[in-house]
């Protein structure tokens, strides 16, 4: 962006680029182009669990394998999102949009050539790691770009909608490539949308950098990675290992420390990784926590529901992805609806109907059996639908709407982060509490031991809708302390 002049003044252009332009008379064409890098990473986070029967039988994988082709990606992102935060708002965002789209299609590419389990797991954090670089830089571009409180929120809306239909089109699309082209199919489908969203990038997003980003902190990065890492690995080993293993009880309590030890140095760090100040805002923490619950919620059910149809009621890829379209179809009347309501009426409304949604799915599935018919399955995918379209859209704008707009690199992260967290979460918890309860053939055991799976999905629901009345309120809006100042153009006054 052209010119420079005093942080201060929001009227003009920032040397920085973090202040309005001229550049934004594409601000439209600028957010379509987000979108699509969100729709590729969106479609990737369910489109996989489709091809899990075909890559444990391809690959001979076992069923923690199958977890960990699922989690190697979320533990991964969700590492490493708030570094790209911060990387973007001081490198420049364009140039780390870039570099992530670039990473993401080498990790596609690979993935679809891997030949043994061990190979696609690393290739899926190859995959994670340009994926960390994506969707919450873009959300930082979209927030400097829309400067106008009312079109960030419609522009917010927006986006939220697309989360919302790319990852509810994903077991559609996901089980069409599989039964035409193979597993394979499913990680080389993002290779021309890259290709596009490169192309387009290049061509109209401007440069922007935060005129005070924060410096860096591989101390507060490590423990995160360590603290996901331990967790994640104890949660889907434990079935198999012992839950009262070395191994297992080791990892668990590294994963407590790590946490208790980054909440502690991040506290006394002026500039951290997590700014844990963020969380006196209710909104905010709201924010995070319903993240967690309501995309752990989505990825055990993905993970669970692909296993029940594929491998109990013997459907095709193809077959189980048409019987997901009625919660594509929900999701992509809801979406853009929660967006509007989220615009007119604040977050509270889309919130509530999110986990209630959630809740009723969860609560009918505790009843599934190797014979349920399918319309009691359809009634279920409904409510999911209706409630996963509400969700993102009200999550995305708490969290961002209280924060200024020279860290919204780092706001969007941490709320990205709450989802991966919560997606890996849902995988190893659901996956594992599920799977390790089988006894005897998989196709007759399996529903009943689905059941404590389905209900910890129905608990999420349960919480999202008390976080929503308890947090989205007039008090729920207070802003997190001296840092963050909602709607300032100004940079924020960092807290020793």
């Amino acid at each position: 962006m052209a010119g420079a002049t005093s942080p201060a003044t929001p009227d003009h252009a920032d040397s920085e680029g973090d202040r309005p332009s001229p550049h934004h008379r594409h601000k439209w064409l600028i957010l379509g182009i987000c979108c699509i890098s969100l729709f590729m990473v969106g479609l990737d986070t369910t489109i996989v669990n489709l091809a899990l029967p075909s890559i444990q039988e391809d690959l001979d994988a076992t069923p923690s394998g199958l977890q960990w082709t699922v989690d190697a990606y979320t533990v991964v992102l969700a590492s490493l999102l708030m570094l790209s935060g911060s990387m973007a708002d001081r490198f420049g965002r364009r140039r780390t949009f870039q570099t992530g789209l670039l990473l993401f299609s080498l990790g596609s590419l690979l993935c679809g050539l891997a030949s043994d389990t061990g190979s696609l797991i690393a290739f899926r954090m190859v995959q994670a790691m340009g994926g960390a670089m994506l969707n919450p830089v873009a959300v930082s571009i979209i927030a400097n770009t829309f400067t106008d409180l009312r079109e960030r929120a419609r522009a917010i809306g927006m986006w939220g909608a697309v989360a919302g239909v790319s990852i509810a089109l994903g077991p559609v699309v996901g089980g069409a490539l599989v039964d035409s082209t193979g597993w394979q199919a499913v990680f080389w489908v993002n290779l021309p949308v890259a290709a596009l969203a490169l192309v387009l990038t290049a061509l109209f997003v401007p440069e922007s950098k935060a005129p005070r980003p924060r410096r860096l902190d591989p101390v507060g990065q490590l423990l995160v990675i360590v603290a996901l890492a331990t967790l994640t690995f104890g949660i889907i080993e434990g079935p198999v290992k012992g839950w009262d293993s070395a191994p297992i009880v080791g990892c668990f309590t590294v994963a407590v420390a790590a946490a208790v030890s980054l909440i502690r140095y991040e506290l006394r760090r002026v500039e951290p990784l997590l700014d844990v100040r963020f969380f006196r805002s209710p909104s905010f923490s709201g924010a995070i926590a319903s993240a967690v619950c309501g995309f752990a919620a989505l990825a055990g059910f993905l993970f669970l529901n692909a296993l029940y149809l594929q491998d109990v009621k013997e459907f095709s890829p193809l077959h189980t992805g048409l019987l997901t379209l009625p919660m594509a179809a929900m999701t992509l009347v809801s979406s853009p609806l929660a967006g509007r309501i989220v615009g007119a009426r604040g977050p509270r409304i889309p919130m509530v109907i999110a986990g209630a949604g959630t809740a009723a799915c969860g609560l009918l599935l505790t009843q599934v059996r190797a014979d349920t018919p399918i319309w009691y399955l359809v009634i279920a995918y409904v409510a999911f639908g209706i409630g996963f379209g509400m969700l993102d859209a009200p999550l995305t704008y708490s969290a961002v709407s209280g924060m200024p707009r020279s860290q919204a690199g780092v706001a969007a992260a941490v709320t990205s982060t709450g989802r991966q967290v919560g997606a890996a979460l849902g995988v190893a918890v659901l996956g594992s509490v599920s799977t390790a309860r089988v006894h005897g053939p998989f196709s007759s055991g399996f529903p009943g031991a689905s059941h404590l799976g389905w209900a910890i999905m129905a608990g999420c629901g349960l919480a999202i809708v008390t976080l929503g009345l308890l947090t989205t309120g007039a008090r729920g809006r207070r802003p997190a302390g001296p840092s963050p100042e909602p709607a300032s153009d100004q940079p924020a006054e960092r807290v020793p």
